[in-house]
C-alpha cells in the first residue's frame, strides 16, 4: 500500500509544478504568435509577467498590427502601456487611419492617446464627420429685438492638432460669439429671419477652427426665432427709473420746503415770544420812570388816552373795511 501512494504522491506534485509553471509562462501565447507569424520569445512573455504587464494585450495587438501591415515593436507596446495608455485603442486607431489613408503614426497616436483623447474616435471623426449641435443662443438687433438662433457645426477632426487643440466646448462658444455678433450688427431682426445663411456666412468667415483639435466644414442654423423686444423693455425700465429718480427729487424739494416753513413758523413763535416779553416789561419800565420822576402822573394819562383814540380808530377802519368787502 505505501507502495502506491508514493508514486501518486510524486506524479500529483509533477502535476502542480507543471501547471504552477505553464500557468506563469503563457505558452499558448507563444504558440499563437508562432502559428500567427509573430516572432516574439518565451522569455519575453515571462518578462512581461514580471513587469506586470498582460501578455495576452501585447500578444493580440501584435498579431493585430502585423495582419495589418504595421510594423510597431514589441518595446513600443509595453512602453505605451506602463506610461498609462490604452495600447489596443491605439493598434486599432493605426489599423482604421492606414485603411483610409490617413497619415498617422505611431509616435503622434501615442501622444494622443496620453493627452487623454480618444484616438481612434478622431481617425472615426476624420472619415465620418460629426455634428454638434448649439444650445440655443440669444441675440439683440440693433432695433431692440431678440433673435433666439441654433446652429449645427460639421466638423471633422484635425489629428495634427489633438495634442494641444481646443476641444468642442471652445468651437461652441465661438460660434456663439458669431451668432451674436452677425445678429447685433444687423439693423433689423427681419434681416437675420429673411437671409440666416448671413450668420453661417459671417462665422466661417471668422476662422473659428483655428487652434482647435477639429476643422470646421460647414455651419448650418437649424431654427431661429423672435424673442422678447428687449429694446421696449430696456426703455420701459429706462422709464420706471427716471420716474423715480424725479419722485425722489420732488420728494426732497418738498421735505426742504417744509422744513422752511417750519424753521418760519418756529421764527414768527420766537418773534412773538420777544414782542410779549417786550410788552411786559413796558409797565415795568413805566413804574420805573414814575418813580424816578421822568414821567410825571399826566404824561402817562395823555399816553393812556392816546392809545385809546388810536385803538378806537383802528376799530372804526376795521369796521368800514369789512361794511366795503360785504
Amino acid at each position: 500500500m505505501p507502495a502506491i501512494i508514493i508514486p501518486i504522491i510524486i506524479i500529483a506534485v509533477i502535476l502542480i509544478f507543471l501547471a504552477i509553471l505553464f500557468s506563469f509562462i503563457p505558452l499558448g501565447l507563444w504558440i499563437s504568435a508562432l502559428a500567427a507569424g509573430v516572432r516574439i520569445g518565451i522569455f519575453q512573455l515571462v518578462g512581461m509577467r514580471f513587469r506586470r504587464i498582460p501578455p495576452g494585450l501585447i500578444v493580440n495587438c501584435k498579431i493585430k498590427s502585423q495582419k495589418a501591415g504595421l510594423d510597431i515593436s514589441t518595446n513600443q507596446l509595453e512602453a505605451h502601456y506602463l506610461a498609462g495608455g490604452n495600447v489596443d485603442r491605439v493598434v486599432n486607431a493605426l489599423i482604421a487611419a492606414e485603411r483610409a489613408n490617413i497619415a498617422l503614426g505611431y509616435e503622434l497616436a501615442a501622444a494622443i492617446d496620453l493627452a487623454g483623447r480618444n484616438v481612434l474616435e478622431a481617425v472615426q471623426m476624420s472619415v465620418n464627420p460629426k455634428v454638434i449641435e448649439t444650445p440655443v443662443i440669444a441675440a439683440m438687433a440693433k432695433n431692440g429685438i431678440e433673435v433666439r438662433a441654433v446652429a449645427r457645426v460639421t466638423v471633422r477632426a484635425n489629428i495634427e492638432r489633438l495634442v494641444g487643440g481646443a476641444g468642442e466646448e471652445t468651437i461652441i462658444a465661438r460660434v456663439g460669439e458669431g451668432i451674436v455678433t452677425t445678429v447685433g450688427s444687423s439693423e433689423s431682426h427681419r434681416e437675420v429671419l429673411e437671409n440666416p445663411d448671413l450668420i453661417s456666412q459671417t462665422v466661417l468667415n471668422k476662422g473659428l477652427d483655428a487652434g482647435t483639435a477639429f476643422e470646421i466644414l460647414s455651419i448650418d442654423i437649424a431654427d431661429v426665432d423672435v424673442g422678447r423686444n428687449i429694446g421696449a423693455q430696456l426703455q420701459m425700465d429706462q422709464a420706471e427709473a427716471d420716474k423715480k429718480i424725479a419722485q425722489a427729487k420732488a420728494e426732497e424739494r418738498r421735505a426742504l420746503a417744509v422744513a422752511k416753513e417750519q424753521e418760519m413758523v418756529a421764527y414768527v413763535q420766537e418773534m412773538k415770544a420777544k414782542v410779549v416779553e417786550a410788552q411786559a416789561e413796558v409797565p415795568k419800565a413805566m413804574a420805573q420812570a414814575l418813580r424816578e420822576g421822568k414821567l410825571g402822573v399826566m404824561d402817562y394819562y395823555n399816553m393812556q388816552n392816546i392809545q385809546a383814540d388810536t385803538d378806537m380808530r383802528s376799530a372804526l377802519a376795521g369796521n368800514e373795511g369789512n361794511a366795503q368787502s360785504e
